[in-house]
């Protein structure tokens, strides 16, 4: 593993422990030529997803753009690094689990939204805001009043 501070391929593994309620390995390292430590996650793939946009471009699936797209919609929230990993693996684990190697953009975002309707209502609304493209206040007040119907 490439040390991320000076680029050095000279790494060691200090501590390795279970992580994601088992779904991945968290892994201490500290870098031989410059001291500097950091974390690395080894994770299970069962495949190589390809996400199709709205404007029909196919793309390789980011889990750090999810993972960035649910932080931010947490932020400033009372909601622990540990659950938004766990919504991530979550999500990721339900659309590997459709068994098809093409996705489409709506369909992250939806199983996204569900994910964060569990955790928090406030996050939810957050990420609805932009995946769903609010442009006005009365978007957000029909998207509440859909919320308190349900």
């Amino acid at each position: 593993m490439r040390c991320p501070f000076c680029t050095s391929e000279d790494t060691q593994v200090k501590d390795s422990r279970p992580a994601e309620e088992g779904a991945a390995i968290r892994r201490r390292r500290q870098c031989s030529d410059c001291g500097a430590r950091f974390t690395t996650f080894e994770r299970v793939q069962l495949r190589e997803l390809t996400i199709v946009k709205s404007s029909g471009k196919k793309v390789p699936f980011d889990r750090e753009k999810l993972h960035r797209s649910i932080s931010i919609a947490t932020r400033k929230r009372d909601i622990d690094a540990e659950t938004i990993e766990r919504v991530v693996s979550s999500i990721v684990r339900d659309l590997e689990a459709l068994g098809e190697a093409e996705i489409t953009s709506r369909k992250v975002g939806e199983y996204a939204m569900a994910a964060l309707q569990k955790v928090d209502d406030v996050a939810y609304v957050r990420y609805a805001s932009v995946y769903r493209n609010f442009r006005e206040a009365k978007d957000f007040e029909a998207f509440l009043g859909s919320m308190e119907a349900e």
